[in-house]
């Protein structure tokens, strides 16, 4: 997109954008998802092929959360601050697509379990790496009143991306493609919807790349829309003592998984707690200027959406990530009766799985194009709590269903809920940020998002050898809970008020 294709509006307001010109913008999502559904639905497939049993799956998928804890919120912060000739997003759109796209080709490749795991960290944090940047793009191109059709834009692609990778595995057996392998091997539909996952990554984020364009830094803040940001008092002594205590807390979790033999995934809850209490040591002991004091000062200042938002996201994800690493060893397990990874019925019902999540991403698709509308109607708030309570339902309902074709019905609440997440939440922190921090604070929101699933992966598994049998339906059902749970969290969430726009190029 050249900028003669820019609508030119007042100089000192942001200008809409035309249908195409936020099309072209979102359509690299569609690569993006196309990676990430393919990692959803088959990597726990992968895992369980390589040896894996069930209580060790949320262990082995930590790599997911906790990659994109570290590298989104220092994609945000750099992103933030820089400008080349090919813009400031876009040189972390290519360098990730290009890194993810290898990623995807060399994992159904890997022998041994071990290999699967390490390879699951490079596939995801070169995933955020593009991703990231992607959020605050649509913040940056879009005014306030076009920024949920922007993040509704991006929910329609991730849908019709995650739509065909899911379903892939299941497509390529209908062409006589073999869907099942020796012990230890990746069955050949699956290799084969990686290597094209790899392709279409590349291929649709470089369409955005090329055809879009955007705007300097001192443009975006003589448009800012955002109200400005309080900076909260800090004193050196109340930040080392919040350390103190979350650091004892983390370390006395420690000890005792240990001195009690607790399981073993316990160490990345307590590990959790323990890291953020270091950091909040460090950051009481330095002066200078970097990316971890900003970074750190700017968690300390969110704006309050982001903190009310941030319970929302809670229990959005940790639902979300449930259903992820659960739904296989589910509907394998009780609806088709088998969890012999060899066996024809454990493969069929997997990638009976990979039908189901290609629905729910298809049925997000539409709900991308309703949500506006919705909006319109009920509001950010009430909309994202109609859709979370039928994403909540349909999880549930998978405890109840026995019929696996019914389960296609479960999933069109899940659809919703899922576009609905990818959008509101996104729509409701954009109009708080400033446009110079928009990268650096879509980076940090993604700790809401990693630390239920860190969470997840933490207890999960515990939970359902404790109280459930190690049966994965009942993960099911917690999400569920879950879900319902975030819909009507977001209740709290207020709108932040609107700010006319700056009122010269230098202020």
């Amino acid at each position: 997109m050249k900028q003669s294709d820019v609508p030119q509006g007042n100089a000192f307001r942001k200008p809409q954008l035309s249908f195409w010109q936020i099309w072209n913008m979102c359509f690299g999502f569609l690569g993006i998802q196309f990676g990430f559904a393919l990692q959803n639905a088959n990597v726990s497939r992968i895992f369980q092929t390589l040896g894996a049993d069930m209580d060790t799956l949320p262990g082995l998928w930590i790599a997911a959360p906790l990659t994109g804890l570290i590298v989104q919120p220092i994609v945000g912060y750099l992103s933030d601050r820089t400008w080349t000739r090919l813009g400031r997003r876009r040189p972390y759109f290519v360098a990730g697509a290009v890194l993810a796209s290898g990623a995807l080709l060399l994992f159904p490749n890997v022998p041994v379990l071990w290999m699967a795991a390490g390879l699951l960290w490079i596939l995801d944090a070169s995933i955020n790496i593009s991703m990231e940047p992607f959020r605050a793009f649509v913040g940056d191109q879009l005014p306030v009143r076009q920024r949920a059709s922007g993040y509704a834009m991006q929910s329609f692609f991730i849908g019709i991306g995650a739509v065909v990778a899911s379903a892939l595995p299941y497509v390529l057996a209908k062409y006589g493609i073999a869907n099942t392998a020796g012990p230890g091997e990746v069955p050949d539909t699956v290799r084969y919807a990686f290597y094209a996952g790899g392709a279409v990554l590349l291929l649709a984020i470089g369409w955005t790349v090329l055809r879009t364009r955007e705007y300097p830094p001192e443009t975006l803040h003589a448009w800012d829309e955002a109200p400005p940001l309080a900076r909260r008092t800090r004193e050196a002594g109340i930040v080392r003592r919040n350390a103190a205590i979350w650091l004892a807390i983390g370390i006395a979790g420690i000890a005792l998984v240990a001195l009690r033999g607790w399981d073993r995934q316990l160490y990345v809850f307590a590990g959790l707690i323990t890291a953020y209490g270091l950091a909040l040591l460090l950051r009481s002991g330095m002066r200078g200027e970097g990316a971890f004091t900003h970074i750190m000062d700017d968690l300390y200042d969110m704006p309050p959406t982001m903190r009310q938002l941030a319970v929302v996201q809670f229990f959005s994800w940790f639902a979300l990530f449930a259903m992820w690493i659960y739904t296989t060893g589910a509907v394998t397990s009780v609806h088709f009766g088998s969890t012999d990874t060899t066996s024809a019925a454990y493969n069929e019902g997997a990638n009976w799985v990979g039908v189901l999540f290609a629905a729910y991403n298809g049925f997000a698709a539409l709900a991308a194009v309703l949500i506006p509308w919705m909006v319109k109607r009920w509001g950010l708030r009430l909309s994202h709590l109609v859709n979370a309570t039928l994403g909540g339902l349909g999880l549930l309902s998978f405890a109840v269903i026995r019929d696996p074709q019914w389960l296609l019905l479960s999933m069109v609440g899940v659809g919703f809920a899922w576009a609905s997440i990818l959008s509101l939440p996104y729509a409701l922190l954009s109009d708080s940020v400033p446009a110079q921090k928009m990268g650096v604070y879509m980076g940090i929101f993604n700790f809401f998002i990693v630390i239920p699933q860190l969470v997840a992966a933490s207890l999960l598994g515990v939970l359902l050898k404790l109280f459930f049998g190690s049966h994965p339906i009942y993960a099911l059902v917690i999400g569920g809970v879950s879900l319902i749970v975030a819909g009507l969290c977001v209740l709290r969430v207020r709108e932040p008020a609107r700010q006319p726009a700056v009122a010269t190029a230098n202020s």
